[in-house]
């Protein structure tokens, strides 16, 4: 068998995969490719009475009305050990409540509900009934600091928040006067609750009706708003449709190959897509049992998850998979996993020493994907059906034309057929989950596309066989923990401490979390570098941010280097960082070594 060495260690450059336990939803990719149409996924829905298409018709209510209403569709497990089950039946109701309950206050299709949550069950309710009720439906991540939840809740014009007691007065009290447009905040759990428009769920939600008819929303209409982090400026607000339920659809059968008895499990929060995407919409629509489980990574935990569920599917991140291989695979020892047999990861590249220690540890390999916030769906997948080339992003779904393309200084394009030349990755538009706009930023959403092709911003190459293999970014956009952060937002939060004059933020190589943030500060006149200013200056970060999204560690400059226009140069700072060439320095103004 070929091979390619890396780090010391014998990667295969194919894994051919032995017969698999259950047939492949698509046994024969080529053959699924020529013959796949948008409108097969489409017949595949139920649809509304009238005609129309709803994400939460199709991925709860239609279910219950083909007799499936007593089948799990969530198991949640809380941290403390706690467990429900709601079944098919069960969630239809409880979206109905919701949906009555927005009615009620006065939320009218088409406007934001806000959800701040960690994996609790009402999470699942509110993003579900929310959607039922024709609202454009934001989750957020738990963990956000104040700034990043006020950003996006202005952005999105945010009518009603779902979080708790604890997480409003800790993150959100002190901001309402920046969100005149929340007219209530719907909390969840025990604590104090006083203040404008605060409801509580067990009284609001609760005592809501059960009955409920779903709004008649279609393919265009908006349904879920995800904020993905640019470069500059602030956070951008990808939209998409309704009709994406058809990609969510086609991807869970394809590509996270679901079947009807299967028990899943993604792991990954619904404050980034994936969590969205695929720990809430792929699973139902596909009628499987969806597992959830509140508490954040622990190995032990875990396994103790994936054995006694019973799980079929696992969908994970490399951050988590490259935690548990520094663990070894002692802590596998005498765990009955057999029911396992499909694991897939998803947030950023996955080292191909991590897709063979599947086999090592599970006698099953990780099989790597690549999407986006923008595309809404998984688009490139490595497919039950074929060999895993460890390292590839694997082949495009059935449906999605990809490319590599090269782009020439007045913006067209031109398609790349010889293989495994380096290019930009675009994709053919449109397809049914593809991002509709960037909020309030149509020139930029223009700017994503040329001759009909999306252009995704990754470098990538394709070989002679037609796997797709990433090269990087073409921006500077850090990747920590499957998370994407903008370099601006942590920088603005930086400059706003009375110390700092400027800062510039990088992604640093960091062998568990893929890359972790390093800030470079200069300082104001009268301010001295330290480690006292240093700590106070992460904690500040921190408070402000979040764990997740702040720096891990500051350097302090006289200055940073910036080109004429005053921007600064992050590029140079990473590769002087890195040892990396500093490529073209004809715009530098200023050096700041």
């Amino acid at each position: 068998m070929d091979t390619q060495t890396i780090t010391d260690t014998r990667i295969p450059a194919r894994i051919v995969k032995p017969e698999p336990r259950v047939p492949p939803n698509m046994p024969d990719h080529a053959a699924a490719c020529a013959g796949f149409r948008w409108e097969q996924a489409l017949d595949q829905m139920a649809r509304l009475p009238g005609g129309g298409l709803n994400i939460v018709h199709e991925a709860v209510d239609r279910h219950v009305l083909a007799g499936l209403g007593t089948r799990d569709a969530i198991r949640w497990i809380g941290r403390n050990g706690t467990r429900r089950t709601f079944r098919y039946a069960d969630l239809a109701a409880e979206t109905n409540r919701f949906a009555s309950a927005l009615r009620q206050l006065g939320v009218a299709p088409g406007e934001g509900v806000f959800v701040l949550l960690g994996r609790l069950p009402e999470l699942y309710v509110a993003v579900l009934g929310s959607l039922k009720a024709g609202c454009v439906v934001t989750p957020l991540f738990s963990a956000f600091g104040p700034e990043p939840i006020a950003t996006r809740c202005e952005m999105g014009d945010a009518r009603l928040l779902v979080t708790t007691p604890e997480l409003y007065q800790r993150k959100i009290a002190g901001l309402r006067e920046r969100l005149p447009g929340l007219k209530h905040v719907l909390l969840v759990g025990d604590g104090p609750a006083e203040g404008p428009g605060l409801l509580r769920w067990n009284e609001c939600v609760e005592r809501a009706s059960p009955d409920f008819t779903t709004v008649a929303t279609d393919e265009d209409s908006p349904s879920l708003l995800h904020f993905t982090s640019g470069t500059t400026g602030r956070p951008k607000g990808a939209m998409h449709v309704h009709g994406a339920v058809l990609a969510h659809w086609a991807t869970g059968r394809f590509a996270l190959d679901l079947h009807d008895e299967d028990i899943f499990w993604c792991t990954a929060d619904p404050g980034w897509v994936t969590g969205t995407s695929y720990g809430i919409i792929a699973p139902l629509v596909c009628g499987v049992t969806n597992v959830v489980v509140e508490a954040e990574f622990d190995a032990a935990t875990w396994y103790e998850v994936l054995e006694r569920e019973r799980v079929s599917v696992w969908y994970t991140a490399p951050t988590a998979i490259r935690m548990m291989m520094r663990l070894g695979t002692g802590p596998l020892q005498g765990r009955d996993l057999s029911a396992l047999r499909f694991m897939a990861s998803v947030g950023e590249p996955l080292n191909p020493e991590a897709v063979v220690w599947g086999l090592e540890a599970f006698g099953l390999p990780f099989h790597d994907n690549w999407w986006q916030t923008e595309t809404g769906g998984i688009m490139v997948s490595n497919f039950a059906a074929m060999d895993i080339r460890p390292g590839s992003m694997g082949k495009p779904l059935p449906g999605i034309t990809a490319a590599i393309v090269l782009r020439d200084t007045e913006g067209r394009v031109a398609v790349v057929d010889a293989p495994d030349t380096q290019g930009e990755l675009a994709l053919r538009a449109p397809w049914p989950s593809m991002m509709r706009g960037y909020l309030h930023e149509e020139e930029r959403y223009r700017r994503c596309f040329a001759e009909g092709w999306y252009l995704t911003g990754d470098l990538a190459r394709r070989d002679a066989d037609g796997y797709y293999w990433f090269v990087g970014r073409a921006d500077d956009v850090i990747k920590s923990s499957g998370h994407l952060i903008g370099p601006f937002e942590v920088e603005s939060v930086l400059i706003e401490h009375p110390a700092v004059a400027e800062a510039g933020v990088i992604g640093i190589p960091d062998p568990t979390a893929g890359e972790v943030v390093k800030a470079f500060v200069a300082l104001k006149p009268g301010f001295e570098p330290g480690e006292a200013l240093g700590r106070e200056l992460l904690g500040h970060a921190r408070k402000r941010l979040g764990a997740a999204v702040a720096p891990k560690s500051i350097e302090f400059r006289s200055n940073l280097p910036k080109t004429r226009s005053g921007k600064i140069m992050r590029r140079l700072l990473k590769a002087r960082e890195l040892g990396l060439p500093e490529g073209d320095l004809s715009t530098l103004e200023s050096d700041g070594r």
